[in-house]
C-alpha cells in the first residue's frame, strides 16, 4: 500500500511537503489504532515518528563520530586505568 505523508518540523514556519511510501497492512493497521486511542491522525504519528528517527540518529552518528575522533588522537584509557576501574567493580 503507498501512503502520503505530510512532513512538518513541528511550531515552525518551513514548509510542508507530501512523500509516498510503502507501507505493510499489519504495521499500517496499528499505526491507525494507535492513532485512533490517542485522537491523532495518521500523518501526526508519521511526523512524530520520522522526528524521533532523525533525532536518534543525529545523536548516534555524533556519538560515532566523537569515538572515531578519540581513537584518531589514540586517546584511551591505559591499561592500568582498566585495571583500576574493573578492581573497583570487584571489590563490592
Amino acid at each position: 500500500m503507498y501512503y502520503n505523508a505530510l512532513l512538518d518540523n513541528t511550531m515552525s514556519t518551513i514548509a510542508k511537503e507530501t512523500i509516498t511510501f510503502r507501507l505493510d497492512r499489519t504495521k499500517r493497521e496499528a499505526l491507525d489504532a494507535i492513532a485512533k486511542e490517542l485522537d491523532r491522525d495518521r500523518s501526526y504519528l508519521l511526523n512524530e515518528a520520522i522526528e524521533n528517527y532523525i533525532e536518534i540518529y543525529k545523536w548516534q552518528i555524533a556519538e560515532i563520530n566523537l569515538a572515531i575522533a578519540e581513537v584518531d588522537a589514540e586517546d584511551f584509557a591505559s591499561d592500568e586505568d582498566v585495571d583500576t576501574m574493573f578492581g573497583r567493580f570487584n571489590e563490592s
